[in-house]
């Protein structure tokens, strides 16, 4: 095992044995459900970025795999939609954390009647030999762990994540991302990597690096501010800006013009004609938003067509569209 990943594993090592409430810190608020009691050391052990758990993906009992399972917390919350056993998958390399994870979904069976232990399968393993089966996976999910990796270990955990994963299954990560430059000296900071900073990539790099394993489909669901590196700080000469970045990929056919990218983009027709078809597959209808992956929205500002508005990025997509 490389060296940057030691110390990684001796930081979470740290944090299984002691929570560590200021390791990470988490932009989203933790979704919240009828019936769902999430035990307070979870909460402290709650070392991500964002949420990888949203409804939408989690319909008709899915088989779920989580890599880096933290405190347990969202392996709690994907059993409330997968309640059959083993129907939800833990994975970490960490035997520390997986202690402390075990320990903390036993805490949660006590204020959760619903739960049944048995729903979590708590394994142990490296994102990237993954101890899971071809094509078997609903929905995989990973906060605050790729980003640890250096390049090519982080082709190996997405192709690892795309190999289990089903046709049409879907990736969900968080991770920090930075458009400015990191430095090599905090690139190559081993403990630096290991705490989620230094190991983040820039928006477009990141989608590439998922897309070039053969993702069709990738949604920007939240991009928030996250962390400043500041020459205060750290060793660094201007202050970097790092985002975090809530991302769906799915194991969709890779399109023959390359893959559809939501970055949050609307398209909007108000001509005086009922729609506007652009003959590739999209209908717009008089002054009904549709929402439009990248490609889609640069082909359409290439009309120059004066009835149709394509909004930027918000970084923002939840699905939707009026066709």
């Amino acid at each position: 095992m490389s060296n940057y990943l030691d110390t990684t594993k001796d930081i979470y090592k740290a944090a299984a044995e002691i929570p560590d409430v200021g390791l990470c810190c988490t932009t989203t608020p933790v979704w919240s459900f009828p019936g769902l009691e999430i035990p307070k050391i979870m909460l402290e052990m709650n070392y991500g970025c964002g949420s990888t758990v949203h409804p939408r993906d989690l319909v008709n009992s899915p088989r779920i795999l989580y890599v880096g399972v933290g405190g347990g917390m969202e392996l709690l919350q994907f059993s409330y939609f997968s309640r059959q056993k083993a129907g939800v998958i833990g994975v970490d390399v960490v035997d520390e954390m997986l202690d402390a994870c075990k320990k903390n979904i036993k805490e949660a069976e006590l204020t959760n009647d619903w739960l049944d232990a048995s729903f979590i399968d708590v394994r142990q393993g490296d994102a990237l030999n993954l101890p899971i089966e071809d094509a078997s996976i609903d929905v995989a999910a990973q906060n605050c762990l790729f980003n640890i990796f250096h390049e090519e270990d982080l082709k190996e955990a997405l192709q690892e994540m795309y190999r289990v994963l089903k046709p049409h299954g879907r990736l969900v990560l968080s991770d920090p991302i930075a458009e400015q430059a990191m430095p090599e000296n905090l690139k190559n900071d081993d403990r630096l990597r290991g705490l989620c900073l230094s190991g983040s990539l820039p928006l477009k790099d990141y989608i590439k690096m998922i897309t070039d394993v053969g993702f069709g489909t990738i949604e920007i669901r939240a991009k928030r501010p996250y962390r400043i590196l500041h020459p205060n700080q750290y060793d660094t000469t201007e202050a970097i800006y790092i985002e975090s970045i809530e991302v769906c990929a799915i194991k969709d056919p890779m399109p023959v013009d390359g893959p559809c990218v939501f970055t949050g983009r609307t398209a909007i027709y108000y001509g005086t004609e009922t729609h506007f078809d652009d003959h590739g597959g999209h209908i717009l209808l008089q002054n009904q938003p549709l929402s439009v992956c990248d490609k889609t929205a640069g082909n359409l500002e290439a009309l120059n067509d004066s009835n149709i508005w394509v909004s930027p990025s918000t970084y923002f997509y939840d699905g939707g569209g009026c066709c």
